[in-house]
């Protein structure tokens, strides 16, 4: 790949780790940064790897997904510009709680597990920060918890794709594009249901004309009935919803 542009201090700023840092802070932060950029489909890092660093996308986009021991596995969230990733694993065990695979090229920025611990200590702003970013992650991740317990297969695939076009997406002539690619087993991991139940969902949505695939990336062009579906709480989980779309394609 191409060489990497340095990191300039009003762009390190925008960082959600380090909003808030005076100049002479941002300055101590660009001297520890290590950049690397990668091509699409490469592993960040390893699920368990014990070298762990903390660190921030500048740009691309990331996968972060968790195997289980029988093989399975489930996306946790996606990464975008601006986004920390694999920061906890500094406080917990010092091991990558999962994969991080590029979706996309990108380019990121890491520090080590001392030089971020000496930056909090002598600017305790990036402590509250890396609080913050752990906060809105356990409540995402209590909301995903609370749809896998209460939600049919239909609702969880409609919030998922809600979720997605509110942080990733971008209102265009076609719809509201998520602007990275991605499969339907990736939809499938984010809304924990199998290949097969995604897929019969989002070729019934297709069908219907509420969204469709554009070179990998989902066009929504009807959001009214996703938030529809992932409202509609008398959904018995039986694939009401996924024949409704039928009958509108019909």
């Amino acid at each position: 790949m191409s060489k990497i542009p340095p990191l300039s201090r009003q762009a390190l700023s925008n960082l959600e780790l380090f909003r808030g840092l005076p100049a002479t802070a941002l300055d101590e932060v660009l001297a520890s940064a290590a950049p690397r950029s990668f091509a699409r489909d490469c592993r960040v890092f390893n699920q368990g790897e014990t070298r762990v660093r903390a660190h921030v996308l500048v740009d691309g986009w990331i996968r972060i997904s968790q195997s289980g021991s029988d093989g399975g596995q489930v996306v946790l969230r996606f990464i975008g510009p601006g986004d920390t990733f694999g920061a906890v694993s500094l406080f917990t065990d010092r091991r990558y709680p999962a994969d991080a695979d590029t979706l996309t090229d990108a380019t990121e920025v890491s520090w080590s597990d001392k030089a971020l611990l000496d930056l909090m200590n002598s600017h305790p702003q990036i402590a509250i920060n890396a609080i913050r970013i752990v906060g809105q992650r356990l409540q995402e991740a209590q909301h995903r918890v609370r749809e896998l317990a209460t939600q049919s297969a239909e609702r969880r695939v409609a919030h998922a794709l809600l979720r997605l076009t509110r942080q990733v997406g971008t209102a265009t002539a076609r719809g509201i594009v998520i602007r990275f690619p991605l499969r339907r087993k990736d939809i499938a991991d984010i809304a924990g249901t199998t290949l097969y139940s995604a897929s019969r969902i989002l070729s019934a949505w297709e069908r219907a004309g509420w969204l469709k695939t554009l070179d990998r990336r989902i066009a929504v062009e009807s959001l009214s009935e996703l938030v529809r579906i992932a409202e509609d709480e008398s959904e018995t989980g039986r694939g009401a919803i996924a024949a409704s779309a039928d009958r509108h394609a019909g």
